[in-house]
């Protein structure tokens, strides 16, 4: 996905695409506070650990970190959930997938849009330690046939 003139992307998660298979993508906003946006501004988001819930008919992004600002004095939490801003059918088909079993939501990267703080989502199935193991596998192979391609030029 090509981003848009003024989208500046502030924080991707590189592990998300080796710890699961990625299918359905998803654009969301974030209701967050003053100083928070001001972090995510300055990119301090860790988003390694991150994942959606559901908690009463609304979507939770939880385990985010974004640091505290540093030129505030009252500083939000750095963990605390944030509200995910989706239309009412985007939450039905989000809720459900969350309820089949083997899936969840990750957030693949955060960014800003306009002044407005925006969350790609993506509804994951998580992969097993063997198929990990391929992957390594196959990234070193192609690894090693570029560096030969490379030496016989």
């Amino acid at each position: 996905m090509k981003p848009a003139p003024d989208t500046k992307l502030v924080a991707t998660n590189r592990k998300a695409h080796f710890e699961y298979y990625l299918e359905d993508k998803f654009e969301a906003g974030l209701a967050l506070t003053g100083t928070e946006i001001k972090s995510v501004r300055a990119g301090g988001v860790q988003l390694r650990d991150g994942y959606v819930a559901e908690q009463k008919g609304e979507l939770w992004l939880l385990n985010v970190h974004i640091a505290p600002y540093k030129m505030s004095q009252n500083n939000h939490e750095a963990l605390r959930p944030r509200k995910l801003l989706l239309h009412k059918r985007e939450i039905k088909k989000l809720s459900v997938k969350l309820r089949a079993s083997g899936y969840t939501i990750v957030p693949l990267s955060m960014y800003l849009r306009g002044g407005h703080a925006k969350a790609e989502l993506v509804v994951a199935r998580g992969k097993q330690q063997h198929d990990k193991r391929q992957a390594i596998a196959k990234r070193e192979s192609d690894l090693a046939i570029r560096r030969e391609l490379g030496r016989r030029r």
